[in-house]
């Protein structure tokens, strides 16, 4: 079963995000008090813990905690990277549909500073928010039947 490990925010675009208890999705925004929030095709980033391991591997001299790559949910039993664009996620209450997989690396961020490669611009999705509700670590992820997964 997938599940939510981490929900995170951040108050500044290419910094670390910091675990809180839970996060409130909204509609036409993304999560509410991060500095992604917007009206746009990347609302909200989700990176899978088991994405996070083959970092862990590579840099076992750096602790490499939820969010460290600037992921607003981290994820587990599921492999992101794999699920096509469009495909819709139940997150406990929320639904989001993934819009784009992987990004253009910023060169300069504080992650790839901190940890020598980054492994979001690769294995990260982003999302939008299609049905509103607060998210936190524990809650289960499924996959919504009709979507091209």
């Amino acid at each position: 079963m997938a599940k939510v490990v981490s929900v995170n925010i951040s108050t500044e675009k290419g910094t670390v995000k910091k675990p809180v208890p839970a996060v409130s999705l909204k509609k036409e925004c993304g999560i509410e008090n991060d500095a992604h929030a917007g009206d746009w095709h990347r609302q909200i980033s989700l990176l899978a813990d088991e994405s996070i391991d083959k970092m862990r591997a590579k840099l076992t001299d750096v602790k490499l905690v939820p969010g460290v790559f600037a992921e607003n949910i981290t994820t587990e039993g599921l492999e992101l990277y794999t699920l096509p664009v469009g495909t819709r996620l139940k997150i406990g209450p929320t639904v989001v549909e993934i819009t784009q997989i992987g990004k253009e690396c910023h060169m300069g961020c504080e992650i790839r500073t901190l940890t020598g490669d980054c492994v979001m611009p690769r294995e990260g999705v982003f999302a939008v928010v299609i049905e509103e509700g607060d998210v936190h670590p524990g809650d289960v992820i499924e996959l919504l039947p009709g979507t091209p997964a």
